[in-house]
């Protein structure tokens, strides 16, 4: 039974991860929760109604882990740059759900229903890094597509949600809603987690632009999918709006095919995939939406509906993909990770 560090773990990923744990993910024999001074000694088993016994937060100074078989790390990439490959030399596997390693070609990128070949073997740095909420469910969703008839070009529009801003995100977008409600006529807000207010409003930029005018997250998109789908050519854009809505990322996608395709044979190939929800046309509602998909069993897939070919243009497909982003984004992605090492057996 693995004995596994969750590092971050009162954050908002951090509690998410505990919670799959708590249903039985990953075979577990020690959970050992990791957080700032102000936690120490805090049982988050008992804040967040687990069966699951975790250990009281602890430091990060004050854990061996050498006597740590995994580590979740969901503190941020400035801790990431600076405590994961210390932790991955004492022995333990690092899966980092930061931006820190996602471009280091000696770290697998990994979504492990796309590309789980890459933890057949045990990643000489000791780290695997968890891709961008928005690019999980996308590369998930068009992947079958690319299965199908071969991917040419792909350009997404990304609506997302509050709480991938953490849980100040989401005070933020809570408070703020609370304020406008209480009285319309209240000031907006001054700009905060998300660059401008979130409450009643749109903002079209996440992170900031370089000098082409696209944002952090834009670009990551692109890089990101292109190195897990193994497709380094493809032609793929994105715009990425944070939006009003406290959990789970929506996408419109439109994909190019090499080959031609219908629209009920993309229904079929995200229909036959494991872990990918498809609303065909019939059903009601023939679309999955945040509201629905952030609760029960929903959460652990990615949920695709609208789709639909292009008038008199059989090699263009839409889809519109939702999936909560701090599971299928983050922590089930990662501990998926860490469930595939062990399946591969170098990780007992």
């Amino acid at each position: 039974m693995l004995r596994l560090a969750v590092i971050g773990a009162t954050g908002a990923v951090g509690n998410e991860c505990l919670k799959l744990l708590d249903s039985g993910v990953v075979p577990i024999g020690q959970v050992v929760c990791v957080a700032s001074n102000a936690s120490v000694g805090r049982d988050l088993s008992a804040e967040l109604g687990l069966g699951l016994r975790t250990e009281p937060c602890s430091t990060l100074e004050a854990i061996d882990f050498g006597e740590i078989d995994a580590v979740v790390l969901c503190a941020g990439a400035e801790l990431s740059r600076r405590e994961a490959e210390r932790i991955a030399a004492d022995g333990a596997l690092v899966v980092d759900n930061s931006s820190a390693f996602r471009q280091r070609d000696d770290i697998p990128l990994v979504v492990p229903q796309v590309n789980a070949h890459l933890l057949e073997e045990r990643p000489a740095a000791g780290i695997v890094a968890n891709p961008n909420c928005s690019t999980i469910q996308l590369v998930r969703a068009i992947q079958p597509v690319h299965e199908l008839a071969g991917l040419e070009q792909v350009v997404v529009s990304t609506y997302q949600a509050a709480s991938g801003g953490g849980q100040r995100g989401l005070a933020e977008l809570l408070e703020g809603t609370q304020q406008r409600i209480d009285d319309p006529a209240s000031p907006i807000g001054e700009p905060g987690r998300f660059g401008q207010p979130l409450a009643f409003n749109l903002v079209p930029e996440i992170g900031l632009p370089d000098d082409s005018g696209f944002s952090h997250e834009e670009l990551k998109i692109a890089r990101e999918s292109r190195r897990i789908l193994g497709l380094p050519r493809l032609r793929i854009t994105a715009t990425a709006v944070r939006v009003p809505v406290v959990n789970c990322h929506s996408e419109a996608a439109y994909v190019r095919t090499t080959r031609p395709v219908s629209a009920a044979a993309v229904e079929d190939a995200v229909g036959s995939a494991a872990g990918l929800r498809v609303y065909r046309r019939d059903e009601k509602p023939a679309y999955p939406m945040p509201r629905v998909v952030g609760s029960g069993t929903d959460r652990s897939s990615v949920h695709v509906g609208r789709i639909r070919t292009e008038p008199g243009d059989d090699h263009a497909v839409w889809l519109w993909i939702v999936a909560d982003n701090l599971w299928v984004g983050a922590a089930l992605n990662a501990l998926e990770i860490v469930a595939a090492a062990v399946k591969s057996g170098w990780l007992r």
